[in-house]
């Protein structure tokens, strides 16, 4: 798992190695335009929609729902990557924070129309998970909802296939979805599949 200054030295080469990953088709960002182009499309259905982006990185995701008229906010905890990102989107909302303890001030008494993370819950163990989840769903507007693009199974055995094809690749230190155990919480839960490692947790409030 990188820490902030692994992010931030990794800011600069980010979109291009994931960009690499996915034209390839390897494990872990198989899927990474396909994942970003169904939550931007899912979202541009509510036009003007407020959205806070959890982990945004490099604003891949948030530039193009800024540009296409989105009230955006987000929180990161790489000062490296709300650097790249700001300078996409200067009108953006965007703070420092490690989400692992939850969100910062004043993004916990807001309320939006979507939350989303792509590619940055998975550093987080499944009861942090858990528990962050039900903090964002108290942070949705009536009818709101939580859209997770990442490293995603519907079930362990489907997670267990993947890392023994990926061999040395696979990261062990990433805790990534499996949408059966994640229903056991939230009984309403979503899971689309995308690629042979990455899909879509949908959330409804």
């Amino acid at each position: 798992m990188l820490d902030k200054q692994g992010f931030d030295l990794w800011a600069d080469g980010y979109d291009e190695a994931v960009g690499l990953s996915d034209e390839d088709n390897t494990y872990p960002f198989a899927g990474y335009k396909e994942v970003l182009g169904k939550i931007f499309r899912t979202i541009m259905e509510k036009p003007g929609a407020s959205v806070l982006d959890i982990g945004f990185g490099t604003g891949t995701l948030t530039t193009k729902l800024y540009e296409n008229g989105c009230d955006v906010w987000g929180q990161d905890f790489s000062e490296r990557m709300i650097e790249l990102a700001s300078a996409k989107m200067p009108g953006a909302h965007l703070y420092q924070g490690d989400f692992s303890k939850g969100l910062v001030e004043p993004l916990a008494g807001r309320k939006y129309d979507f939350i989303t993370a792509t590619y940055s819950m998975h550093h987080l163990p499944d009861e942090q998970k858990a528990s962050f989840l039900r903090q964002l769903l108290g942070c949705l507007n009536p009818g709101g909802q939580i859209l997770v693009g990442d490293v995603a199974f519907e079930s362990l055995e489907a997670m267990e296939k993947c890392s023994v094809e990926a061999g040395d690749e696979w990261d062990d230190e990433e805790f990534y979805w499996k949408a059966d155990e994640m229903r056991k919480v939230f009984p309403g839960l979503k899971f689309e599949k995308v690629s042979f490692c990455a899909g879509i947790i949908s959330i409804n409030n």
